[in-house]
């Protein structure tokens, strides 16, 4: 569900093919509600499974992933510090992703252009948290278990409980780049 409020965007899932629709490459997004976790390790295991056939340890279906590998837990915190990590370590696994329905992916840095056309093609967006704010955005998640992979230590898929999670839109539905936009401003500017 996407709503707009003091001029600023509240995302929270299950997110639409009408919310992910209405946001912007450039937009500041405050994400709440409940989340999912995944870096590549996981991104594989899940892929594979869905490969034989099998069901994701979480709907999919109109969902938010963030790309974290949180560190451990601190005595009386939800969570470890929880950067985002680089993104294009899970590209080979996002199209297939977003076809089974993941709306919104967050992480840092480009996306290859495969994950770029899915996007566009299934209506999904890639949003932006800060890298190096590990510490600051986890006093976002107010509660996070591990709900799959276990073994994977910090890899393991989380579903975290997040409130005003700050991000950016990067990738939108139509395929607006805000790296590239950025790019193309400074060019012009010199």
């Amino acid at each position: 569900m996407l709503k707009q409020e003091d001029g600023k965007w509240l995302l929270s899932a299950p997110v639409a093919d009408e919310d992910v629709m209405q946001l912007k490459a450039g937009e500041r997004v405050f994400i709440s509600g409940k989340i999912y976790t995944g870096r590549d390790a996981a991104h594989k295991r899940l892929i594979e499974a869905l490969n034989r056939g099998e069901a994701s340890p979480f709907d999919l279906q109109g969902q938010i992933i963030y790309y974290v590998g949180p560190s451990p837990t601190k005595p009386g915190q939800a969570i470890g510090a929880c950067g985002p990590t680089t993104s294009y370590r899970m590209d080979a696994y996002a199209p297939l992703l977003i076809e089974k329905g993941l709306k919104v992916m967050i992480g840092k840095g480009m996306r290859a252009q495969t994950v770029k056309d899915a996007m566009t093609k299934h209506k999904a967006a890639y949003l932006a948290a800060t890298g190096g704010a590990g510490a600051l955005l986890a006093k976002a998640v107010k509660e996070a278990r591990v709900i799959a992979y276990d073994d994977l230590g910090p890899e393991a898929i989380r579903e975290l409980v997040v409130e005003n999670l700050p991000a950016i839109v990067i990738n939108d539905v139509f395929g607006a780049d805000l790296y590239e936009m950025g790019v193309k401003a400074y060019r012009l500017a010199v």
